[in-house]
């Protein structure tokens, strides 16, 4: 899928008193979907326990062919489209160009008292059956004239310029990381927001990070501290990447500094590195932290620090997420382009160059440089 993706499904917008009350994830576990993997052995051929285990592998291998979080949007897409078809009387397989195109129409102009969705999740929701009729063994022509010209048509009706999170700018993470207390979970949280500010992270990349290399079969990379800072092995979309975070000017703003001390006080030696923690935050728990937490605490911190004060709560709210660290990063760094590229793990300069954006326009005046 495409960066632009990456944060999935926007997470819904709650009111202050509920990011701030709600517990961090910590003791509660996050429900997984079905596995959805549909390979199975020929009907011709008999079961046996090698081949059974050879099946279970084959799925496991199938369902890591894609992040995890695009399995869950795909399985839910196929959910959505299945029930959409028993309401109209028909079947989701074969793979029906004529009403797939009803389909993507009725999602944009629904009939039946619904919100119409963006164009950019309608896209995602066609990306997801593709995928989803290919795990079946079938074949979604995305280009018949059912589907493509349909398609065509709401983009051209109903596209609108992409919504992009605002960044969080160096006097922004300082603020937020001001917000925590010194307790356990403060100490956790505080690691994470410079980890994955300093770091251009995905939420997704910080939470699946690990103490050391194959410490747990669902890791998305780990973590070595050395002298001069830190260096995180990732496993992600672009495949594997390496990730320097060097030590930052002061232990407040630090992100080793804090990493290092969230460990130490955790008594993390092995497994993942951000876990919950007890109700009352003074225990780390071993159950892996999930990525939705990130997105709440980004939330949390961002309106007990008062940036953006100058709008409205749900504005603040809807502004930030997740993604806004890896935005800030790029935004900010005064660097070679090259270099934030590297850090983020953009294929092409282009991708890294739709991260960057300030809140100060113009400051480069090429109206002025031009003559005029």
């Amino acid at each position: 899928m495409s960066e632009t993706h990456e944060n999935e499904p926007s997470d819904t917008e709650k009111s202050s008193s509920a990011l701030l009350t709600a517990p961090n994830d910590d003791e509660h576990g996050e429900s997984q979907p079905a596995d959805g993997a549909l390979i199975a052995l020929p009907s011709h051929v008999a079961g046996s326990g090698t081949l059974d285990r050879l099946v279970e592998n084959a799925r496991g291998y199938a369902k890591a062919s894609t992040a995890e979080n695009t399995n869950k949007a795909y399985a839910a897409d196929w959910k959505h489209f299945a029930r959409w078809c028993r309401q109209k009387g028909t079947d989701p397989l074969p793979p029906s160009p004529e009403m797939i195109g009803l389909y993507l129409t009725d999602l944009v102009a629904p009939t039946n008292g619904y919100p119409a969705l963006s164009v950019s999740t309608i896209e995602r929701r066609l990306s997801g059956l593709a995928w989803n009729y290919a795990q079946r063994g079938f074949t979604l022509d995305r280009k018949d004239r059912h589907v493509g010209t349909v398609l065509t048509g709401i983009k051209r009706k109903h596209a609108r310029p992409p919504v992009q999170k605002e960044a969080i700018l160096p006097e922004d993470i300082i603020a937020m990381v001001a917000t925590l207390p010194y307790d356990l979970r403060g100490l956790r949280d505080r690691a994470i927001l410079l980890l994955g500010y300093a770091g251009g992270l995905r939420r997704s990349e910080i939470v699946s990070l690990d103490v050391g290399k194959d410490d747990t079969p669902n890791s998305g990379g780990w973590v070595e501290t050395l002298h001069d800072g830190a260096v995180l092995t990732l496993n992600a979309k672009t495949g594997w990447r390496e990730v320097e975070i060097g030590r930052g000017s002061s232990d407040q703003t630090c992100p080793v500094y804090a990493l290092e001390q969230w460990l130490h006080f955790a008594k993390i030696n092995f497994g993942p590195v951000f876990v919950r923690t007890s109700r009352d935050g003074k225990r780390a728990l071993e159950s892996r932290l999930s990525d939705k937490h990130i997105a709440r605490l980004i939330k949390a911190t961002v309106l007990k620090s008062g940036i953006r004060a100058d709008l409205p709560e749900a504005e603040r709210l809807a502004l930030f997420s997740g993604h806004s660290l890896r935005a800030g990063l790029a935004s900010s760094a005064e660097v070679d382009e090259r270099h934030v590229q590297k850090q983020l793990g953009h294929a092409s300069a282009e991708m890294t160059r739709r991260y960057q954006r300030r809140r100060d326009r113009f400051r480069v005046y090429l109206t002025k440089a031009a003559g005029l």
